[in-house]
């Protein structure tokens, strides 16, 4: 009987995995260089005075015409040396731009507001935005905006992670895993979720939905903005598979800050609609029955739980070869073991207090 149950979760999340996969393989057209819009970057920073030098010299390095760019760093009132190593940075650099924000604009918090504030000087045709622990490819603003056709309101771009050990690897492999399923989703017509660390908007639909000012408070207020945009239903909003719009991110530190980031995108989960929640289900079911694997073993369970691997595996392996990024064999191991994990755990946790931590702030 549990080999029954178990290949059922194990068809459904195959045949979700196929559409995933359809969605992932769209391609867009692109615009020529000549046609490329004015861009504003934006980088919000909090206490970042161990990777915002990183980050900016990264930006200072975006390949994109010299007069439709600017690069505008917001000093989320940091307690570090993050606004000195900013200042010091872009004193000889006209395109970079340093604000404090001061107002508050509507409800949103934190990193939401700072971003508010800084969309409030910028001049770009296309928003785009990234965090102070990334650095992003030389043409990663090229590449997202040459997406920008007329119909076009939204575009989200990969974002990998610096990883050499095993607990750094199995983060790096999550969050492609994580994006190939929103991308494969959005690009299909139903948008699940993005990452502000790898994201682009129109300002001019920006504007159409009333801006952050419009928008509740989320700890995830990428997926908020996202879905605001989504709601209008007259623009595409895409999720290219390009190595070009690649960011690179600093992977968590420990256990703890992990646990912190899973439980505020979980949190932020719970905005979700019908269909988020019936991936969410799937996959949970699905990794619930891997647990129970050693319980009720017998050779149709392994082989159904060995399947399910596989089906993860070759998932993946096309959007690492597209991103020409190094697909570690034991990197994927660990995030296997990882992954079941927190998909059954993370329900459970979201059950007691919903109060979520980031960057010294308690929501």
């Amino acid at each position: 009987m549990f080999e029954l149950i178990f290949l059922v979760f194990i068809i459904l999340y195959f045949t979700q995995t196929i559409i995933f996969t359809i969605g992932i393989g769209k391609k867009y057209e692109k615009l020529p260089h000549e046609k490329l819009p004015s861009v504003s970057v934006i980088v919000a920073a909090r206490n970042e005075e161990e990777n915002i030098l990183e980050c900016l010299k990264s930006l200072d390095n975006l390949i994109y015409t010299s007069e439709k760019l600017e690069i505008i760093i917001v000093d989320d009132h940091s307690t570090d040396r993050t606004g000195e190593i900013i200042r010091k940075f872009i004193e000889d650099k006209k395109k970079f731009k340093l604000i404090i924000p001061q107002k508050q604009i509507g409800e949103v918090k934190g990193k939401a507001n700072a971003i508010a504030n800084a969309l409030e000087i910028a001049t770009g045709e296309v928003i785009l935005t990234t965090d102070a622990d990334c650095e992003v490819s030389p043409r990663w603003a090229e590449t997202l905006a040459s997406y920008y056709k007329e119909d076009v309101a939204l575009v989200c771009g990969y974002t990998t992670q610096e990883g050499s050990t095993a607990f750094e690897g199995m983060q790096a492999v999550d969050f492609i895993y994580l994006l190939a399923v929103a991308a494969g989703a959005m690009n299909l017509g139903k948008p699940l979720s993005c990452i502000g660390n790898n994201m682009s908007y129109k300002r001019k639909v920006y504007d159409e939905i009333g801006g952050y000012a419009k928008i509740p408070f989320s700890v995830t207020e990428d997926f908020k903005l996202l879905m605001a945009f989504h709601k209008l239903k007259k623009y595409k909003i895409i999720y290219p598979l390009d190595k070009g719009g690649l960011v690179t991110s600093k992977p968590c530190s420990d256990f703890k800050s992990l646990y912190h980031q899973k439980k505020r995108w979980g949190v932020g989960g719970i905005d979700s609609d019908i269909i988020g929640y019936l991936v969410m289900a799937t996959g949970f079911l699905t990794h619930t029955a891997m647990l129970a694997v050693p319980f009720f073993f017998s050779l149709p369970a392994l082989y159904i739980l060995l399947f399910k691997i596989i089906i993860d595996y070759l998932f993946l392996y096309p959007v690492y070869k597209r991103l020409e990024l190094l697909y570690k064999f034991k990197h994927f191991i660990s995030f296997q073991i990882y992954f079941i994990a927190y998909v059954f755990a993370l329900p459970f946790i979201l059950l007691g207090s919903r109060q979520v931590e980031w960057k010294g702030r308690k929501f």
